[in-house]
């Protein structure tokens, strides 16, 4: 989905102070000394990516926030594991991967914004390749690691919450009604749950359970949302799946409610709804599929997120209102919150949101695309090809993090910025300036600790 139309009233312009000025001098990288390990490879030390960024900002690191626009400064992308300063935003950014010498086939991207790419410690990192293969990377010091056996195309990999060596994956398409686990150091799968025996009771012609791409479990993991299809890919059911407690709590029969196959289904960060994306309306169930609550019209790019008080939100874009306002609703109260517009001088654009930073709740990470204005030609605007992260409260803070460098051929090249648990982590895909469709990698921002504290002083 992108955005589809102009809004007829100009966006609410932002107050949010500047906290940088804007620098246009070529990118700083790290330069290697002689004898350096070549970063690429099982087996190779590479090159400690956390203490190069910390050489390259010297003082820390201050971002631009609020409405804050300053042109994209091209540079040359960068070599594997060669960290360069962003010119403008001044984030630190890590080519992950070399798609063209690690052993890949074609591109090698960060999967989905929805998805988390990290493990629990950060020590790898997914990538799926062009082939539907998936692969890890060490992104300590940006090394490739190895293909992962037993899991392929369509699988809907999820890092276990809390033991980094640990998957959760789905058989293709979710085809066989199957919850794997694959354990990436040893490459030994488990099927920790098979719900044949316990849906085609309720829906003989069940052949898939599955999230249908864009869905996660709840943040600890317990609880796990499905969507259910038949032999012929037509939507039958939905149900809700205990994995402590190893049951179903809660099924949806499509027909009966007189509902389309939905886009994708998701649990909510804490547990408490499965979120149902039906094309013609966006509906938040208790985890037994009561008191349905209606959150948007149309099915648009959203993610789930905590909120700092503990609460779920949903995170999303509006199109077809006014301003094409991004909001939230928190789903334990149904108050909804407009954050910013998008729609500013008659210009439009594509976003992605990631609220996988459990851990830093209160934020989402959000990367935008595909921008155009109605008055013809390039008209960017604050929000536009960047990497931010939002407070998720009114009248938020904003902080600018870094230009992408990819520019729209087809949908692999959009960003699907993924923010780690720890808001410490980005990956990002990009064909950096090459206006490729194929030639993409994969990129990682390091972030500070510090960087979205609620006592950072706003200059």
């Amino acid at each position: 989905m992108t955005a589809r139309m102009i809004g007829s009233g100009h966006a609410r312009a932002l107050t949010l102070s500047l906290t940088f000025a804007v620098l246009t001098a070529a990118a700083q990288t790290v330069r290697l000394p002689p004898g350096t390990p070549d970063a690429r490879g099982p087996g190779n030390t590479g090159t400690d990516i956390e203490a190069a960024c910390k050489q390259l900002q010297p003082g820390g690191w201050r971002p631009a926030e609020g409405s804050y626009y300053a042109p994209i400064v091209e540079t040359p992308r960068p070599a594997q594991a060669q960290p360069l300063i962003d010119p403008v935003y001044r984030a630190c950014v890590v080519r992950i991967s070399a798609h063209d010498q690690d052993p890949v086939r074609g591109f090698a991207r960060n999967d989905y914004s929805r998805r988390q790419a990290f493990n629990a410690d950060d020590s790898r990192v997914i990538v799926v390749s062009n082939d539907g293969y998936w692969h890890l990377y060490d992104p300590k010091r940006a090394t490739y690691v190895k293909q992962l056996h037993g899991i392929g195309g369509d699988a809907e990999p999820q890092w276990h919450a809390k033991n980094p060596d640990l998957l959760y994956f789905f058989p293709n398409n979710g085809v066989g009604m199957k919850l794997l686990e694959l354990n990436v150091k040893t490459d030994a799968v488990r099927t920790v749950a098979d719900f044949a025996s316990r849906i085609q009771p309720l829906w003989p012609r069940a052949m898939t359970a599955w999230t249908k791409s864009e869905g996660s479990p709840s943040a600890n993991q317990r609880y796990w949302a499905f969507m259910v299809d038949s032999d012929k890919w037509q939507g039958l059911g939905l149900f809700v799946y205990d994995l402590q407690e190893d049951k179903i709590v809660g099924t949806y029969d499509l027909a009966k409610n007189g509902k389309d196959r939905p886009d994708h289904v998701s649990m909510s960060p804490s547990g408490e709804f499965i979120v149902v994306s039906f094309l013609d309306s966006v509906v938040a169930f208790k985890r037994d599929f009561s008191q349905p609550r209606v959150l948007q019209k149309k099915s648009e790019h959203s993610d789930l997120a905590l909120l700092a008080n503990g609460h779920d939100a949903y995170v999303a874009i509006d199109y077809e209102r006014s301003g094409g306002p991004v909001f939230m609703i928190d789903l334990q109260t149904g108050d909804k919150t407009t954050l910013f517009d998008t729609y500013i001088d008659r210009t439009a654009t594509a976003v992605h949101f990631s609220g996988r930073a459990f851990d830093k709740p209160g934020w989402v990470l959000m990367s935008t695309y595909g921008d155009y204005s109605n008055r013809g030609g390039s008209d960017p605007k604050w929000l536009h090809r960047k990497i931010f992260a939002v407070q998720l409260q009114a009248n938020p803070r904003i902080v600018h993090l870094a230009a992408h460098h990819s520019y729209p051929n087809e949908y692999f090249t959009e960003p699907h910025a993924s923010v780690n648990r720890s808001f410490t982590r980005v990956m990002f895909n990009s064909n950096w300036g090459t206006k490729s469709k194929n030639d993409i990698d994969a990129f990682m921002l390091v972030l500070p600790p510090e960087l979205l504290s609620a006592t950072a002083a706003k200059k």
